[in-house]
């Protein structure tokens, strides 16, 4: 979808000042802001701890912060009406199934609550991914539990999308699959998509937008195949790269002092501005990016 149009589209989530801490703890979101558009598919990287669970589940109402506002579909979150609730699907972490139904028992439940139930949807993937309809789930490998789990979020056509580490207990050829199901899920209904991996390669097949945690905040977001044109590794004195950076009107995203006065900054220049061929730079790499940003 183009940029300028999602732009001036109504925001599917929207995050403002959202601070969140546990108990004793220290602050897990700090004054975070973020804004979800229809349409667009968000892979969210951060650290093991930098708070990409907890940012989820805030989202979707499952955790209350102690100060900001979260709206979803322009309604706040803590009194979503039923038809606002119908257009969510949430795959956790840690599976949250009924280990004593079977897969028939469970999505027929789960049918009861939804009118845009997709059952050609549930059958096919049904069928696709091989999982036994009438075997207590209790007994269903990992990876199948999980794939059953997917089912049940995409089933009802969401229009919100959330996942958390979907497909971590996936092999190679299970996450192709599901990946492709979920660009088709994007592509057909304009489904929001916001999912967090560290496995940095099914980003880079379906994330058309990164977003990056550190210090409880969002520090970026953007689309990644901006990202990889206009952010470069700068190398040189201080003075020098604070005047390159100025005239060319770049962001510095990223300073980390070397010795004798130089630095490396990592920037990211306004699109179709060029280095001089003089300047020190690197390009970057997704794995370059989350090691810097995170």
């Amino acid at each position: 979808m183009n940029q300028h149009l999602l732009a001036a589209t109504t925001p599917t989530a929207e995050l403002a000042g959202v601070s969140l801490a546990y108990t004793l703890g220290e602050p897990v979101l700090r004054g975070l802001d973020w804004r979800l558009l229809p349409g667009q598919v968000v892979g969210l990287l951060g650290r093991n701890g930098a708070g990409k669970s907890t940012l989820l589940q805030a989202l979707l109402g499952l955790l209350e912060p102690q100060a900001g506002v979260v709206r979803l579909f322009e309604q706040p979150v803590g009194s979503l009406d039923d038809a606002a609730r119908s257009r969510i699907g949430y795959v956790p972490q840690q599976s949250d199934l009924f280990e004593a139904f079977t897969p028939a028992q469970l999505l027929a439940y789960f049918k009861s609550f939804y009118p845009r139930w997709n059952e050609a949807k549930v059958e096919g993937l049904m069928s696709r991914w091989d999982i036994a309809r009438d075997k207590r789930i209790g007994k269903l490998s990992v990876g199948q539990q999980q794939r059953l789990s997917i089912i049940r979020a995409l089933a009802h056509d969401p229009a919100l999308l959330v996942l958390d580490e979907p497909v971590s207990s996936l092999d190679p050829a299970g996450r192709r699959d599901f990946l492709s199901e979920l660009v088709e899920q994007v592509l057909e209904r304009g489904t929001t998509v916001v999912f967090s991996t560290h496995i940095l390669s099914d980003l880079e097949r379906v994330a058309f937008n990164l977003a990056f945690m550190n210090g409880g905040r969002i520090a970026l977001q953007a689309p990644l195949d901006e990202l990889l044109d206009e952010v470069r590794v700068l190398t040189g004195t201080t003075a020098e790269l604070q005047a390159l950076l100025q005239r060319l009107g770049a962001q510095s995203l990223k300073r980390t002092p070397l010795a004798a006065g130089r630095e490396r900054v990592l920037a990211r220049l306004p699109a179709g501005v060029h280095l001089p061929p003089e300047a020190n730079a690197d390009a970057v790499t997704l794995e370059d990016l989350f090691m810097e940003l995170t």
